[in-house]
């Protein structure tokens, strides 16, 4: 489409251009832009830190950390395991504790109520003699309550009822105060990325071969192809798939391991009998191509005008 035709207002079809245009101008719908290789992570770097590794180590499904950053990771989860442990210890303590003072109270109300019913009952003389003692007490007590109860009755902030508002600003006043229940947490680190168990022993150091280009003047950081396969010296990429040898820790194309390695299962670099569960597929950042990746669009959500 020509830069005329784009900006022609005179036509009496609302086109796709002048839509997407009044959209983002207005701030009002949903935007989409398509992800390109710049806005992606590289294979070589780290999941956490986005930067290419120091000491790579890579773990069971693929993803690749650089060493000091998951370790890192995983004693801040133990330290937050360790707090949470202790919380769980005081909550579970304070349950206990309102569970033996409710069993307590439940006791001496049975206690209570079995004197009152054992005590023998007041005999009518006595009863006489003591309501012509004292008629002044009884009427006094009678006025007292009767003026308590009209007391209670015009104010609510009587009988202890200002503690128990339901300030709802407060938390220790809110409905469901003292309501939660204690969990224990769970002690397993997960894999930040796969959402999986995650372990040190696990963890597998990863050794990348370096490109032999000659070119000395560069660093390695500012150069696009840092990498080779070791055994096809191939130049490796986002683009290239590639996998990770476990014994040794040699990064290496799946083209080899595909047309090399599977054939008879030996480790090329050490004559050493591999397994299936020794090739262990890299999980690379992303390429911009629609064949490689799965999904390269990144969305933002703005209000939306309804009719």
């Amino acid at each position: 489409m020509t830069r005329h035709a784009r900006n022609c207002t005179a036509g009496a079809v609302y086109t796709y251009n002048e839509k997407k245009r009044d959209a983002a101008e207005s701030g009002y719908g949903t935007n989409a832009q398509r992800l390109g290789k710049d806005s992606v992570k590289s294979f070589d770097c780290c999941s956490l830190t986005l930067q290419p590794c120091r000491r790579p180590v890579i773990t069971k499904d693929g993803y690749l950390f650089d060493k000091e950053a998951i370790l890192q990771y995983i004693v801040t989860k133990k330290n937050e395991y360790s707090r949470r442990l202790k919380e769980y210890e005081r909550l579970r303590r304070a349950e206990e504790d309102k569970l033996s003072q409710e069993a307590n109270s439940k006791q001496q109300a049975r206690m209570e109520r079995f004197v009152n019913a054992e005590k023998p009952a007041m005999t009518p003389a006595h009863s006489s003699a003591a309501a012509s003692e004292k008629p002044s007490t009884s009427s006094a007590a009678a006025a007292a309550s009767s003026a308590s109860s009209s007391a209670s009755s015009i104010s609510n902030m009587t009988n202890g009822h200002e503690k128990k508002l339901p300030s709802f600003w407060l938390p220790s006043e809110c409905p469901n105060a003292g309501l939660a229940k204690a969990q224990k947490p769970d002690a397993t680190i997960y894999c930040p990325v796969s959402q999986k168990p995650l372990r040190v022993k696990d963890l597998i150091d990863v050794k990348f071969t370096l490109l032999k280009d000659g070119d000395t003047k560069r660093s390695l950081i500012a150069k696009e192809a840092r990498y080779m396969c070791p055994i096809t010296h191939d130049a490796l990429s986002n683009a290239v798939p590639c996998a990770v040898l476990r014994p040794t820790g040699d990064v290496v194309t799946m083209e080899c391991v595909e047309r090399l390695i599977r054939k008879d299962m030996i480790h090329p670099l050490t004559d050493r009998k591999l397994k299936e569960k020794d090739i262990i597929p890299l999980q690379r950042g992303g390429t911009g191509y629609a064949t490689t990746n799965d999904n390269l669009q990144a969305k933002e959500k703005r209000p939306m005008l309804q009719a």
